[in-house]
């Protein structure tokens, strides 16, 4: 069956774009606006033009990047705009391997040993599709296997429905500031970026479909259908104007920060699964956090990430060791005593206090926001991932994608700080008979 897509103007325009000397390059907008399909078109040209090239297409997860670009806008792609070009799909390992011998790997970076084998080898693209899903850590582990020598300049392409202002992506593209160092980049012309929306690709969508974008709520008609940034989360309790920095933690620098502290603490929001799983769950929250003599807590350092039971509870210790702590806070929801045994596996000896969402995330998360209200919080550097986590907080609770795991590490330590457990409810009279009796 022929694909019915056509390339619009405006994708026309994106192609020159992406042929532009910018090496960096995001193509951001609503909702079926032909984004992935002109990213996938550049990245199949650029194989086709250098023999013996290698590219590679990451998501966050694999199944979609499997549905979504491997098994349709790929070969729709390139039997509208290369029929004449044969490929081979290997269904073991997911490439695409051209006639000119160049070839296009699929990752997604939930599946870490897949992702271990395709990052061992080097490309001369990485396309990152969807990318206001994955964090600022993975875009920068991926830019290290962009290093094939070859005929063709180094390229990144991005797209992305924007999510909000506080995301990396748009510290990155839009106020061309580095999101960890806060610096400004030192060379703007390597990044360029471009709107395409679905109205200017409705010769390629359903009517009924425009319909549909136009009459979801707000906040996601300006997003999916306008292809906006969202400047915030309505009623959010952080913002990123609110974070207070201070210098981040080096090895110059650690004894002294250390020695101002009046405690430390290392904090672990353990996920629920176990196994292989873990390489498909939320990953797990590890922040160590202290407090100085005048009541200020400071983020010093965020080791959240993927890891077997065995390795996040050798983590926590590792922290515990490097910054002197005082004690480690995890929370008992998943499991109980056996996070705690975990940890323990790892150090028999480590002084471990459980504590229990009784709350509500958001709950919790009020009077440590409040905290930043009165200057009572600093950041050691800028920690994009975990912001972005707080950033999505609201009095109405979470509105993150996935759990704020950073966030809820981060939480923990402050609570258990400077605010310690929530008062117990006050004493009042009850009735009771009156007895003489001993």
């Amino acid at each position: 069956m022929t694909p019915t897509f056509r390339l619009t103007e405006l994708q026309d325009q994106a192609t020159d774009l992406l042929a532009s000397p910018a090496r960096h390059i995001l193509l951001r907008g609503g909702s079926r606006s032909g984004k992935t399909f002109a990213l996938t078109r550049a990245v199949a040209v650029r194989a086709i033009k250098a023999p013996e090239t290698r590219h590679g297409v990451f998501r966050h997860a694999f199944n979609a990047v499997k549905q979504s670009i491997i098994l349709d806008t790929f070969p729709k792609m390139m039997k509208l705009c290369f029929p004449e070009v044969t490929y081979k799909l290997d269904k073991t390992d997911w490439f695409v391997r051209l006639p000119n011998g160049s070839e296009l790997w699929f990752g997604g970076l939930d599946d870490k040993e897949r992702t271990e084998k395709i990052l061992g080898k080097e490309f001369a693209t990485v396309y990152l599709n969807e990318a206001s899903q994955i964090s600022y850590g993975a875009r920068n582990m991926l830019l290290t296997r962009l290093a094939q020598q070859s005929p063709l300049a180094l390229k990144e392409y991005v797209d992305a429905n924007p999510p909000t202002q506080s995301h990396w992506l748009y510290t990155l593209w839009e106020r061309g500031i580095e999101p960890k160092s806060g610096e400004p980049l030192r060379d703007p012309t390597l990044y360029a970026t471009m709107q395409l929306n679905p109205d200017s690709n409705r010769q390629n969508l359903a009517p009924e479909y425009l319909e549909s974008l136009d009459a979801l709520p707000e906040k996601e008609r300006r997003r999916f259908l306008l292809g906006e940034y969202l400047t915030a989360v309505d009623g959010a309790l952080w913002s990123m104007d609110r974070i207070r920095r201070v210098e981040p933690v080096t090895d110059a620098n650690i004894d002294a920060i250390r020695g101002q502290m009046r405690r430390i603490l290392i904090s672990a929001d353990p996920s629920g699964c176990s196994g292989d799983e873990d390489t498909r769950s939320d990953e797990i929250g590890i922040v160590a956090a202290g407090v100085d003599i005048a009541g200020v807590v400071h983020l010093l350092e965020d080791a959240t990430g993927r890891y077997s039971p065995d390795g996040w509870a050798r983590m926590v210790i590792a922290l515990y060791d490097k910054w002197q702590a005082d004690r480690i806070v995890a929370e008992r929801n998943y499991g109980g005593a056996l996070v705690e045994s975990t940890i323990r596996s790892a150090r028999a000896t480590a002084p471990v206090h459980l504590v229990t969402a009784s709350r509500g995330k958001h709950v919790r998360a009020e009077p440590v926001a409040a905290l930043y209200e009165q200057g009572k919080a600093v950041h050691h550097g800028r920690f994009p991932d975990l912001e972005d986590q707080l950033c999505q907080f609201s009095a109405a609770g979470y509105q993150g994608a996935k759990s704020p795991d950073r966030a809820d590490a981060w939480v923990w330590a402050v609570t258990d700080l400077v605010l310690g457990e929530p008062p117990a409810a006050p004493a009042r009279w009850a009735p009771s008979p009156i007895s003489f009796g001993r």
